[in-house]
């Protein structure tokens, strides 16, 4: 097919299921799985119009497919509505930490004598197999910022929140397999790669997403009244974040979410401010 081909393929595509929405919420079927059976029928499996060998192109198929995690964790984040507390969110941390913690040992354990894998190769497999896909898992999440749904708002967090939880045990199977520097009794593990590379991840996310919250509120209130591009602007923080958190070596994926997660939050204290702000000036001008 050819490059003209293409777009009319691909932009007929996303025309029929953005007409097709209300129709595909009544169904049984999501849009994922729409799009994997157009993806089975234009490769090599059905039509044989499109290839892609995803060995000689892992290092583009690693890209997209971390572009298309972050967008889905930056937009999981920012549709939080709970504030952060502790009795809140303590069902989501505990499905991100326990849970995982359980899955990735039955996982391990299974492959380790069932399967007659490594147990490196079966921790590998647990953390590989434990988190809940956050792309696949849109349909059953927070819809929109207002939506007050209890288990859509666990299960939003805990997609968020496990991408980034798992990494931890992908190096402990990399490190059991003498891939990873595991520290004398796990120390450099522990330190390194749960404590320092969850916090740091964590605490980069945090602090750029209510640092832009902050700077969006001054430049929208000053004199001038700033128009600012939302979409680019929550663009510009996922590279941002991720690329600092990378380069510190903590977990970018945990960083995205918690600075969506920062930015809503920040973002809604402060049109709480302003609102409060406003009515204690009209309830002055009323009393004069």
């Amino acid at each position: 097919m050819t490059n003209a081909q293409w777009f009319l393929f691909i932009g007929g595509l996303l025309l029929a299921m953005g007409l097709t929405s209300s129709l595909l919420k009544r169904s049984p079927f999501t849009s994922s799985m729409i799009y994997l059976a157009v993806g089975l029928l234009v490769g090599p499996t059905v039509l044989n119009l499109f290839h892609f060998n995803p060995l000689k192109e892992s290092a583009l198929l690693e890209v997209l497919t971390e572009v298309a995690v972050l967008i889905s964790l930056f937009s999981a984040g920012v549709k939080m509505p709970v504030p952060f507390t502790f009795s809140s969110w303590r069902v989501p941390i505990l499905l991100a930490t326990v849970s995982m913690v359980i899955t990735v040992a039955m996982v391990a354990a299974f492959a380790y004598f069932v399967l007659g894998l490594p147990l490196g190769a079966g921790v590998l497999l647990g953390a590989i197999l434990a988190p809940t896909d956050p792309v696949l898992a849109t349909d059953v999440q927070i819809r929109h910022p207002g939506d007050r749904d209890r288990l859509r708002f666990v299960l939003t967090c805990e997609a968020g929140m496990n991408d980034g939880s798992a990494f931890p045990f992908v190096m402990l199977g990399l490190g059991l397999l003498g891939l990873h520097e595991l520290g004398e009794f796990g120390l450099n593990w522990v330190l390194v790669d749960v404590l320092w590379a969850s916090l740091g991840g964590i605490a980069i996310g945090v602090v750029a997403g209510a640092a832009l919250a902050f700077v969006g509120w001054k430049l929208r209130r000053n004199p001038y009244k700033h128009e600012l591009l939302d979409d680019f602007l929550g663009l510009g923080l996922i590279g941002v974040v991720y690329s600092v958190s990378v380069t510190l070596n903590t977990w970018g994926f945990l960083a995205v979410f918690f600075a969506a997660v920062a930015l809503r939050q920040t973002e809604m204290k402060l049109a709480s401010m302003d609102s409060a702000s406003d009515r204690r000036i009209v309830s002055g001008q009323a009393a004069h």
